[in-house]
């Protein structure tokens, strides 16, 4: 596996999660990050304070949400 942040943004991201740990006190997240225009083939760099198999999950479940194939427990208010 290649490493998850290139070294050239990894003080920058460092840098981001720790203010954004500071911030939502607790909360799991993830950040991503790319240049523009060059995801498909580039390189997206990936932070977050969760472990991966949970912060894998969530972002399936987004992914989902995102592409209409997730809806709600049935009787959930939509």
């Amino acid at each position: 596996m290649s490493e998850r942040i290139e070294a050239r943004y990894r003080d920058m991201m460092n840098a981001l999660a720790a203010g954004i740990e500071e911030v939502l006190g607790g909360l799991g997240f993830a950040l991503l990050m790319y240049e523009h225009g060059k995801v498909d083939g580039g390189r997206v760099n990936y932070i977050s304070n969760s472990n991966r198999e949970d912060m894998v999950s969530a972002m399936r479940e987004f992914i989902a949400r995102e592409e209409g194939r997730m809806h709600g427990a049935p009787g959930a208010k939509q």
